[in-house]
């Protein structure tokens, strides 16, 4: 049975990323990426597609957005993909910070991607480590095999769901998020 995978969209993350650091100067991973989770996860049911695309990995404190996760730490790899120099966000320990005061361009979100996000983000800042890791420990992280999640578990139960799942098998890996 085929899964459905998307071509991550660093660029989108990179933006996200940086956005919400300024929003939240010394933002933990945890809130970060389970904001991340939480975005790319709505965006799927309202719109068809999540935001990054990133590949899930259901862990003990929830989801994790293994590029984004990756970018977060300011893991190099991702820097010659972006055409960048260095990340404009450092991390000590398990909290982001700035490093300049450049401000994110934005340009390749969409409008309801910002909002996705913004949404998002204002989700997982309210909510303890202990309730952000309850909310994401729903069907989609328990159906995870072999450790990885999939984005068809993600998307709610609807009369459009089967339809949704077999559009997104055969147009995922080609669509441009």
């Amino acid at each position: 049975m085929s899964e459905i995978r998307f071509k991550f969209a660093p660029d989108k993350a990179w933006d996200a990323i940086h956005w919400m650091v300024i929003q939240r100067p010394n933002i933990d991973l945890h809130t970060l990426l389970k904001a991340c989770y939480f975005a790319d996860k709505e965006h799927l049911n309202k719109h068809g597609r999540p935001i990054f695309g990133a590949s899930y990995r259901a862990m003990k404190f929830g989801p994790v957005p293994l590029e984004i996760y990756e970018m977060a730490k300011a893991d190099p790899i991702w820097l010659a993909d972006l055409g960048q120099d260095r990340y404009p966000w450092g991390i000590d320990g398990y909290r982001l910070s700035l490093l300049d005061n450049a401000e994110p361009l934005m340009e390749s979100l969409s409008d309801s991607d910002k909002e996705e996000i913004a949404a998002a983000l204002k989700k997982s800042m309210a909510m303890s480590f202990t309730q952000r890791t309850a909310a994401t420990h729903g069907r989609d992280w328990q159906s995870a095999r072999l450790g990885m999640m999939n984005y068809e578990d993600m998307i709610e139960e609807s009369e459009e769901k089967t339809d949704l799942v077999a559009y997104l098998k055969e147009a995922a890996p080609v669509l441009r998020l």
